[in-house]
């Protein structure tokens, strides 16, 4: 872990996604967050258009952060993506510039192996999709491990699904991957539905957003076109909240527990199998997020967004 007065460094694996533009926008701008690469992944929508969302976010935000695409399909499945929810190009709702630069060359989990074994210091692997990239650097250059603090995720439950009636969508997606990465041996956080279904904005605080600033009139207008809760009862910000952890983990009440994916399943694939009565008696392998701070999490939310470095 980064020292309270340097900023954590981190690579965001994303498939932008509405939520994940939210997600986005504190990576970017929080000053306790030093973003080094934005890798994509087939989830919401393909990975063709999860890759040119996060150029079209970077570009409005005027970032420079490198991006690099990542897998195109699970990794033994066929791709179910979230359309529904995140509309067809997965940012519907906002006419974006067209992006002026290009991806970086390489495949995400090669460029993420450079950047793992070129740093100084261990960084922060913040997955917010499907695991697949993630699974398959663990899987192809295991050397890179030393080189990651931590994992710190969105994904899972310990409860319900919302994908499924037990699964959440980005381990649905790929359980194998998910399964994989649990079993690393690396420190992961899972921040899942226990979370991220209360990690809600008041409709009176979305109605405020096209007032703050570019980017809040940016959100508010992708926010009309997403099914993740309702303009009226309350927006659902699942991706956020793995980066609120990160920037404020006293926001959330965690327990470690051991932390296994159901992979085999007819009616259960991608369910987190969360023993929090340490009834499979085996070790503990994830702190999972079960409890937040909701009326923290909104005040974090506005001031992150409302930060001077925020366009």
């Amino acid at each position: 872990m980064s020292s309270s007065s340097a900023p954590i460094a981190m690579i965001l694996d994303t498939d932008p996604g509405i939520d994940d533009a939210v997600a986005l926008v504190a990576a970017l701008f929080h000053p306790k967050i030093d973003l080094r690469l934005v890798s994509t992944v087939a989830g919401n929508v393909s990975v063709d258009k999860t890759t040119h969302n996060a150029l079209r976010l970077l570009h409005f935000l005027g970032a420079s952060t490198p991006v690099a695409r990542g897998a195109a399909a699970p990794l033994v499945r066929k791709l179910e993506d979230a359309s529904h929810i995140h509309g067809n190009s997965g940012l519907d709702g906002y006419a974006f510039e067209e992006p002026t630069r290009q991806i970086v060359d390489g495949h995400a989990v090669e460029v993420m192996r450079d950047l793992l074994l070129a740093s100084k210091e261990p960084i922060v692997l913040v997955p917010i999709g499907p695991l697949t990239n993630i699974a398959l650097l663990l899987t192809l250059y295991p050397e890179c491990k030393p080189s990651i603090a931590r994992i710190v995720m969105m994904g899972g439950s310990a409860g319900r699904g919302n994908h499924t009636p037990n699964a959440e969508f980005n381990i649905y997606v790929d359980p194998e991957a998910a399964s994989m990465v649990f079993a690393s041996g690396i420190p992961i956080v899972m921040c899942g539905l226990d979370v991220t279904n209360r990690a809600t904005l008041t409709a009176e605080m979305i109605a405020s957003l096209p007032m703050l600033n570019r980017t809040g009139a940016m959100l508010h207008s992708l926010f009309q076109h997403y099914r993740g809760g309702s303009m009226s009862r309350g927006l659902k910000m699942h991706d956020l909240c793995a980066l609120a952890y990160l920037a404020k983990p006293e926001l959330f009440t965690t327990q470690a527990c051991h932390v296994a994916v159901e992979t085999q399943g007819e009616l259960t694939r991608g369910t987190t199998c969360v023993d929090l009565a340490n009834r499979l008696k085996l070790p503990a392998n994830a702190e999972v997020c079960l409890e937040i701070d909701v009326e923290g999490f909104r005040q974090w939310f506005l001031e992150m967004l409302t930060h001077p470095a925020v366009p």
